[in-house]
């Protein structure tokens, strides 16, 4: 027999022999024990939990999608691993607090959520960990306006911008995503709100750090720090747990607009402590004094009257601050930058910025003070005004200002003049300056005499004609008659236009032959009644002219009536005369005197 067939024989005997009610009812399966009893004994091994229910559970598998939760049932739940984002470090064997959602979906699958129940006992343990000060941890979710939201057990709280770190955060992306640890500084309960810090838990080893430094700080002492932000009155340094100053004076020994100039952020470099305060833990730092101080590293050969070049680097009105050397400085006053004496504004002969050359006037290496001048690069016009400007020569100039007496003009720069009123016109009788020119136009002026040691000419305007009153003088002879045109009238009189000059007329020679007065605009005749050439003044009269021919005609009658009158009484003597010969007489010589006689009387009578 083969094997083959004994294998069939013993099997066929093993089926005869079965006891197949056993295998129906499991009893022989289970020693015996009915597959109801085990599945009760089994049952009572296990948790016995409810929905709605947050129960602990192990962590025992982690994938990257999901986080596989042993909490005790017939059945493992599985979690999205999303959930627990706010801890990274969540590691095989971690106990966690889950939410049964349902005891078994359709698949036979435990449904749990960490979510939920984080979110359950959230309030609770927030509250907790700010009666305890504990520190927690949170994920940061995103930025928001101020600061950042966080997930601390399920609730989005509030980290402000200033609790992140204790130095000030310039990029605040570079934290989303993280998880940190916190402390829960603050809770409004009617609003639910959070507020959360990362800057306490440090603060307070900041705190022991600072005083250990500050209590090892010396005067003098040279410390490595690094830009930990910058302002516009210093920069601040950090020191290794202590922050101190560079004020901005401190920065360069040069003139510094703002620190941004000099430091830049996270840049480190050595500085040296100026002072400290324990109290209010200030530290006055320095950098500047790491270096030797401009004005001693001065060339020693450099004396005044020398030439220097330099940038303009302060500007004001009275002058500008010019850098000749990192540190060292020296004014240019605005009287020094022109040899004009007129008086002007810095600003109108440089900016800042600008590169400029300048005399040395003034050195006080020990004061550390210098005065420069830039008009003394160029010749003093006054040095030889004689040669230049003598006087009689002729020149064009132009008008700064005006006095009541007269106008002062500029010929070049640092060169001015004065023309007097008086030498303005030959003819016109000027009240103003400003009635025969403007500021700022030019005037042709001739030099009359030169006032070197005041560095100022006496100039003239109507000098360039030739003196018109010695033309008039035989032209406008006393009672000689002109027409005129009444120009204006005041108080006094009137102006009265002539033939290229002006004459005066009182106003009682203003008089018409019908008693009105003439009145600006007329024009009439007018008889010279004074000629004076001393004070060029010609006086007028239109009233003289009916009044000096009535005068005229009277008094030629008054002579006629004398005439006469004399022709009368001669007569009378001649008749008397005759009647006194006649009695001496002969009787011929008394026919011919009788006949005188009676033509004498007839014409008495």
């Amino acid at each position: 027999m083969s094997n083959m067939e004994e294998k069939v024989l013993n099997a066929s005997a093993d089926l005869a022999t079965f006891n197949w009610d056993a295998f129906e009812n499991d009893s022989d399966v289970y020693g015996g024990t009915s597959r109801d009893e085990i599945s009760e004994k089994y049952g009572q091994t296990l948790s016995h939990i409810q929905v709605g229910e947050v129960v602990e559970g192990t962590v025992i598998a982690i994938t990257k999608r999901e986080v596989v939760v042993n909490i005790g049932y017939k059945s493992e739940g599985v979690i999205a691993i999303s959930e627990f984002r706010y801890n990274p470090e969540l590691a095989i064997g971690e106990k966690v607090e889950v939410y049964v959602e349902s005891a078994e979906d359709k698949k036979g699958q435990l449904m749990l959520s960490h979510k939920k129940a984080r979110q359950l006992r959230s309030w609770d343990r927030v509250n907790e960990s700010l009666e305890k000060d504990e520190i927690i941890k949170g994920y940061i979710k995103c930025r928001t306006k101020g600061g950042m939201i966080v997930d601390v057990f399920g609730i989005e709280a509030f980290l402000p911008g200033s609790q992140i770190d204790v130095k000030p955060i310039r990029d605040y992306d570079v934290f989303v995503g993280k998880t940190m640890e916190f402390k829960v500084v603050k809770i409004n309960a009617e609003f639910r709100n959070v507020v959360v810090s990362h800057k306490a838990l440090i603060e307070a080893e900041l705190e022991q750090q600072k005083k250990e430094i500050i209590s090892k700080l010396e005067k003098g002492q040279i410390l490595e720090g690094t830009v930990k932000n910058i302002t516009s009155y210093g920069v601040f340094i950090d020191l290794g747990g202590v922050d101190g100053l560079i004020h901005i004076t401190d920065l360069s020994w040069g003139r510094v607009n703002h620190p941004e100039e000099i430091l830049t952020l996270d840049q480190k470099l050595n500085v040296v402590i100026l002072d400290f305060d324990d109290q209010k833990k200030r530290i006055a730092l320095g950098l500047k004094q790491l270096t030797a101080h401009p004005w001693d590293a001065l060339d020693a050969d450099l004396k005044v009257g020398d030439k220097v070049k330099g940038r303009v680097v302060v500007m004001a009105d009275y002058g500008a601050f010019v850098e000749i050397a990192p540190g060292v400085e020296g004014l240019i006053h605005v009287s020094e930058m022109s040899w004009s004496q007129h008086l002007r504004s810095a600003q109108e002969f440089m900016k800042v910025g600008d590169e400029v050359e300048a005399v040395i006037l003034t050195l006080d290496k020990q004061e550390r003070k210098m005065s420069l001048g830039i008009k003394q690069l160029s010749q003093d016009p006054w040095e030889n005004i004689e040669a230049k400007y003598s006087v009689g020569t002729k020149h064009s100039a132009r008008v700064r200002n005006f006095t009541n007496f007269g106008v002062f003009v500029e010929i070049e720069e640092g060169v001015d003049g004065l023309i007097h009123i008086s030498d303005l016109s030959w003819t016109k009788k000027i009240k103003h300056p400003s009635e025969f020119t403007q500021i700022g136009s030019t005037i042709e002026v001739i030099v009359l005499e030169i006032d070197k040691e005041n560095r100022r000419l006496s100039l003239g305007h109507k000098q360039l004609e030739e003196n018109p009153w010695n033309a008039f003088e035989a032209k406008y002879q006393t009672d000689t008659v002109h027409e005129g045109k009444i120009q204006e009238i005041s108080d006094k009189g009137a102006i009265v236009i002539l033939d290229g000059v002006e004459g005066f007329a009182p106003t009682k020679q203003l008089v018409k032959e019908d008693g009105s007065t003439l009145k600006v605009g007329e024009t009439a005749q007018f008889k010279v009644i004074e000629f004076s050439k001393s004070t060029k003044r010609i006086t007028l009269s239109h009233t003289r002219l009916f009044d000096d021919a009535k005068r005229a005609e009277e008094k030629a009658e008054r002579a006629a009536a004398k005439a006469e009158a004399r022709q009368k009484d001669k007569d009378q003597v001649t008749v008397q005369m005759i009647n006194a010969k006649m009695e001496k007489t002969t009787l011929g010589d008394v026919t011919g005197l009788s006949e005188l006689k009676s033509q004498l009387e007839a014409k008495q009578e």
